[in-house]
């Protein structure tokens, strides 16, 4: 049998919550309450609706929205390559509403690699794979000697299994050998973070499957925190966490554990899935629980010792 909290309950609950530690402050990337506000032709569309997300070092982390989600659109900040309108941004400490184009300029070659969709956009077509791999070095600032570079460039490559294309150029690789260079460009400067925006939307299944073998390499072989943005529910079920965008913000996130079972001793990946709660007290609940239970406008609460209750509105019913 459950009572419900007293008031005094309740205080102690909300002071031990003020007294926590900032929010995000172990993050390694922390979207506070994001904004982002497009104005074409004196219109206004919210790409961004107040977006909350914590992601920690070392994570393999999958973004999955539809089209029009907001998902491209936080990518593009969390590169440096868009300014959120209001709300709160960090990447490896960097303040993304504050840097100077200078220091946004560095943030790009130093602490952040991108992979696009398009296998074209990641590599130069006049370099070879080794060349495309030691440029963003030389662009970054540092001066490695011409040696440490080229060793740089073959680790690489090796670690992700295209050593034999270190003389190629990219018409003369396969799609997916394209795009594991790509990664090895984009981990040339041994970044914080590694964001990808749809890197198997143009690869056939078979071939997508080695390219996030080798985000899974980077990730467990060098420690890279990635960012994977996908619409691919497979893509999204390969990772640990997979957090789902709508309309603007974070909706739902999927969290796969491994368990062991104690007589047989044989590993299983278990799934759950969360509503998540933003920084305002704000949830959204999963569209099919919704339309399974006929939820409409308004819903039913009630505040239980550990948990909250949530049942259609049945007011028409009095």
């Amino acid at each position: 049998m459950t009572t419900n909290p007293t008031l005094t309950d309740l205080a102690q609950r909300a002071t031990a919550a003020r007294n926590r530690p900032g929010y995000g402050h172990d993050a390694l990337i922390t979207c506070d309450r994001l904004v982002r506000i497009f104005t074409t032709d004196g219109v206004e569309v919210q790409a961004l609706q107040g977006l909350d997300l914590l992601v920690r070092e070392g994570e393999l982390l999958a973004l999955v929205g539809a089209s029009g989600s907001g998902k491209s659109t936080l990518m593009n900040i969390l590169a440096g390559l868009d300014t959120p309108t209001a709300g709160a941004a960090r990447v490896a400490g960097h303040d993304l509403l504050t840097m100077t184009a200078k220091d946004r300029l560095a943030y790009r070659r130093r602490t952040v690699g991108f992979v696009w969709q398009q296998t074209s956009r990641n590599l130069l077509p006049y370099l070879t794979a080794a060349q495309n791999i030691t440029l963003p070095i030389q662009l970054s600032g540092a001066r490695p000697s011409r040696r440490a570079q080229t060793e740089r460039a073959l680790e690489l490559l090796e670690l992700l299994e295209v050593a034999d294309c270190r003389n190629r150029r990219p018409h003369q690789m396969s799609g997916g050998q394209q795009q594991r260079v790509a990664i090895a460009v984009a981990l040339a400067n041994n970044p914080a973070v590694l964001l990808a925006d749809e890197p198997t939307g143009e690869l056939d299944s078979h071939t997508a499957e080695q390219i996030f073998a080798a985000f899974r390499t980077a990730n467990e072989q060098l420690g890279t925190t990635i960012v994977i943005v996908t619409h691919d529910q497979a893509v999204a079920s390969e990772v640990r966490r997979a957090v789902a965008i709508r309309d603007g913000r974070t909706a739902t996130e999927v969290l796969r554990r491994s368990q062991v079972d104690a007589t047989t001793g044989r590993e299983t990946v278990v799934a759950r899935e969360y509503a998540m709660l933003d920084r305002a007290g704000r949830l959204q609940l999963p569209k099919e629980h919704i339309e399974a239970l006929g939820m409409r406008d308004r819903v039913a609460l009630e505040l239980e010792t550990d948990h909250i209750g949530v049942w259609p509105d049945d007011s028409d019913r009095d």
